[in-house]
């Protein structure tokens, strides 16, 4: 199932899930980080409760409904108003037909609607079967859309060709958070998924967006990690540009792929950045391919 590839992949020496929990960080009133421990739930998720009601940002997977709700109902007893997708991989939007048929609204971009469509969403097996309608986001924006919440502005924000084709990031004005969906992996290579329309070019002018909205006090939400600050973000942007800088010189210089992946010129970025997922050597070709004609 998609859930155990990417666990493994996360935790090669394997999880126990039956300890599975959300780590519930409250970054201002109402606002919370929920963050998986004890096994790969997939992304971190963003909620804001109040008396409106509550906003759940990406949705974990699956087998990891009840925990994900029991950490919710810690913190409220209403249900889920809006849930956002910040992009269309299954770790962030797998329980979007269970917290639908509970009542909550999906809010996503055009794309991932339609690629849910088109593509279907993951089975049991992890080969990809047509989407339940319930997993379809029935309210869709092309640029972005604003929420007025519970004392918050939460600004939802469309960067094009990033990790995927369809991203969000969500900016609450007041609280000065940042939720980047998969813009951000703190502390390691970034998965820009180019057959979902993502691109390296996309990826970095996201990070630069983010950055424009971003001071000293921001508190940033990443897709994975942890928490971040303003200097994590462009620690990992300066580490991407110059990766891109180094990988696009030897293509424009005509090299092979087995020519580049020989010489590992992104050797020095391998003990800080290098993970389970993207590797060092994935990374590079995932820069390769990027140039490539």
């Amino acid at each position: 199932m998609y859930f155990l590839i990417w666990s493994l992949l996360f935790f090669p020496g394997g999880t126990d899930d039956s300890k599975v929990e959300f780590k519930a960080s409250e970054l201002a009133k109402g606002l919370w980080m929920l963050e998986g421990v004890g096994g790969f739930t997939g992304g971190n998720l963003g909620l804001l409760v109040g008396p409106e009601g509550v906003i759940l940002i990406d949705d974990s997977m699956p087998p990891f409904s009840e925990e994900m709700l029991a950490a919710i109902r810690q913190h409220t007893d209403k249900d889920i108003s809006f849930v956002i997708n910040t992009h269309v991989h299954a770790d962030h939007t797998g329980n979007n037909e269970n917290l639908q048929k509970q009542g909550a609204t999906i809010v996503a971009h055009d794309n991932i609607r339609a690629r849910m469509l088109k593509e279907g969403v993951p089975g049991p097996d992890d080969t990809m079967v047509p989407a339940p309608k319930g997993a379809l986001p029935v309210l869709t924006f092309a640029d972005g859309i604003t929420f007025h919440f519970n004392s918050q502005e939460a600004q939802v924000i469309h960067v094009a060709k990033a990790h995927t084709d369809g991203d969000a990031i969500i900016f609450f004005k007041q609280a000065n958070v940042i939720h980047t969906g998969d813009i951000l992996f703190n502390g390691l290579f970034p998965f820009i998924d180019l057959d979902a329309g993502g691109s390296v070019a996309g990826y970095i002018a996201a990070q630069e967006k983010i950055l424009t909205l971003a001071n000293d006090q921001t508190r940033i939400i990443p897709g994975h990690g942890p928490l971040a600050h303003k200097q994590e973000l462009q620690a990992s942007l300066d580490m991407l540009k110059e990766c891109d800088r180094r990988i696009a010189d030897r293509v424009k210089a005509g090299k092979t792929q087995a020519e580049i992946l020989a010489e590992n010129p992104l050797s020095d970025f391998h003990d800080t950045w290098n993970w389970g997922f993207i590797t060092t050597e994935r990374m590079t070709k995932t820069l390769i391919r990027e140039h490539q004609p």
